[in-house]
């Protein structure tokens, strides 16, 4: 027996891995050796099956139902086949759990509950992401459709400051306690550290400012 395996990576949260093994935690580990990596590869979800060959058939149903999903790249002239496919871990679970399903064996599929470190560098990875987004097009409140007079929240959970509303001034700039300030600042001033992108800790009416942004305009 093995195991047909999700993993994911903070370091490209667009893809998953999808894999064999006999002995996932030494496959993880044997994975997390490499430093050309910044972030681990965490286990999301497994599928115990009886032949080493599941993995083969799941990717040509993958392959088959959409050959965009799988990474590939030529070098050298060679076509080079990954493991990886673009899609989030919940799909990739969805899939497994139907063929667990119609085989009867619902029993052998387990979601992995992410480790307190494995959290942490998935939210490290996702600010440095965001921080890349805000310096190649800095957030403007236009951006979102919000307009000047609308109040947006300071979201943190944990934070003493969760909550805090404040007032939209111009397109950069809010108002708190009758200061103007930018939404990094005021980031910076209710958590005690530089964010590195200050967007990321506000939401206007219960969305996250950066969601709304990465949405077309309406």
């Amino acid at each position: 027996m093995g195991y047909v395996y999700v993993m994911t990576n903070p370091s490209f949260p667009e893809y998953v891995k999808i894999g064999y093994a006999k002995d996932v935690k030494q496959r993880l580990d044997e994975l997390n050796r490499s430093s050309a990596v910044p972030f681990a590869f965490r286990i999301y979800a497994t599928y115990e099956v009886d032949s080493e060959l599941s993995d083969k058939k799941l990717h040509s149903i993958l392959d088959k139902l959409n050959p965009e999903l799988r990474s590939t790249e030529e070098i050298n002239g060679k076509k080079r086949v990954r493991e990886f496919y673009a899609m989030t871990p919940e799909d990739a679970y969805d899939i497994l759990d139907a063929i667990a399903e119609i085989n009867g064996f619902k029993h052998r599929l387990k979601k992995w509950k992410a480790t307190n470190e494995e959290q942490k560098e998935e939210e490290t990875a996702k600010e440095i992401s965001e921080a890349h987004q805000e310096r190649l097009a800095p957030f403007a409140f236009s951006m979102c459709n919000i307009a000047v007079g609308e109040q947006i929240e300071f979201s943190c959970k944990g934070n003493e400051n969760d909550g805090t509303i404040c007032t939209v001034i111009d397109d950069k700039h809010v108002e708190y306690r009758n200061e103007t300030w930018s939404l990094t600042a005021l980031a910076q001033f209710f958590t005690g550290k530089k964010p590195l992108a200050g967007p990321r800790y506000f939401k206007y009416k219960g969305e996250w400012l950066n969601n709304i942004r990465s949405k077309p305009l309406q």
